[in-house]
């Protein structure tokens, strides 16, 4: 039940209260007023309808304390209660006197309809209005705690968004760090390999200049031998290098003519599994055609290896009809 719906429960509620509390306001009035009137000296017959009007609008403080207290969640205590009844077996009183007096029992029943109706109707508003008053504040607590719990999943995820940012900026001021660290050391690194080829340089050129000094002819001779040992080193590099060529070719072959046995291995186990119990898993299925495919066999007859209908295993046919050259790869995939 939404707010306007508990509204209108209790405009229906305090328009009713109030329709039968004037109701009874009147009828008491006019029935108690000859009752006074008769008791009460002429000289003061005006006065009689005071009593009525006095006692009715202590009814009418009671009922409309009593709506706002229990709007409110309050309650008076004993005394409202106390007032609420006296007032009531007051105009009870007041209205079926006259009847009684006169030993009118029908006239005592029909004059008490409009009091009891009233006693009852100020109970039944005050434990309606109590009872709305204690839904629409468990309906307020509840959208209370709603609107908390939503508030409190927008901050949480705020926080996440600003701890996720705050990562993020302390990841590319670390990732920053490093790439500067790493600069610095590329430049020292450069910066020491350009020293040291210098002092190489220096040490070089002043080796050279002391061979020069010291003798031509020895250098020629060395020379002449550096050259012979630089073509000797040469032909044998040549010769080591043919040599591993060969053995890298030869392992090479070797590992292709392994790896085609496993593959046609494996492709004779899923031809020789023979036709399947149940449909195979989509892998093992594509694998099972490929071998069908490689071996030359029907449709129907890798359609009963695998599981599969006629129709998959023709359309799985058909592209490898059109992709030839991937055959190889797939048997290499299932041997592996």
């Amino acid at each position: 039940m939404n707010g306007v719906q508990v509204r209108s429960a209790e405009r229906a509620l305090s328009v009713g209260t109030w329709l039968i509390v004037g109701g009874a306001m009147l009828y008491s009035i006019l029935t108690v007023t000859p009752l006074m009137s008769a008791h009460t000296p002429t000289a003061w017959a005006w006065t009689a309808p005071i009593l009525p009007l006095v006692v009715d609008a202590a009814v009418v403080i009671v009922v409309r304390l009593d709506s706002v207290l229990a709007r409110l969640g309050g309650h008076g205590g004993r005394w409202p209660i106390a007032l609420r009844w006296m007032t009531g077996a007051m105009t009870l009183a007041l209205n079926i006197a006259d009847s009684a007096l006169n030993k009118d029992l029908v006239g005592v029943a029909v004059h008490a309809v409009a009091p009891l109706l009233l006693i009852v109707t100020a109970e039944t508003g005050l434990a309606y209005r109590r009872a709305i008053t204690r839904a629409v504040t468990a309906l307020e607590d509840k959208r209370q705690a709603e609107r908390e719990r939503r508030e409190r999943a927008v901050r949480e995820r705020e926080e996440a968004a600003r701890r996720e940012r705050a990562e993020e900026r302390e990841h590319a001021a670390a990732l920053a760090r490093e790439q500067r660290e790493h600069e610095a050391q590329l430049t020292r690194e450069q910066a020491e390999r350009e020293e040291r080829h210098r002092r190489e340089e220096r040490e070089q050129a002043a080796a050279h200049q002391r061979a020069e000094r010291e003798a031509r002819e020895r250098r020629e001779r060395e020379r002449e031998q550096q050259h012979r040992e630089r073509e000797q080193r040469e032909r044998q590099d040549a010769e080591q290098a043919a040599r591993q060529r060969r053995e890298r070719a030869a392992a090479h072959e070797r590992e292709q003519r392994e790896r085609q046995e496993q593959a046609e291995r494996e492709r004779a186990e899923l031809l020789a599994a023979g036709p399947a119990v149940e449909k195979q898993p989509e892998d093992r299925a594509r694998q099972t055609v490929a071998a069908a495919f490689q071996a030359g066999l029907p449709v129907r007859s890798a359609a009963d290896l695998c599981g599969w209908s006629t129709g998959w295993v023709s359309n799985r046919y058909q592209e490898l009809r059109n992709h030839q050259p991937v055959v190889p790869r797939v048997l290499e995939g299932v041997s592996s």
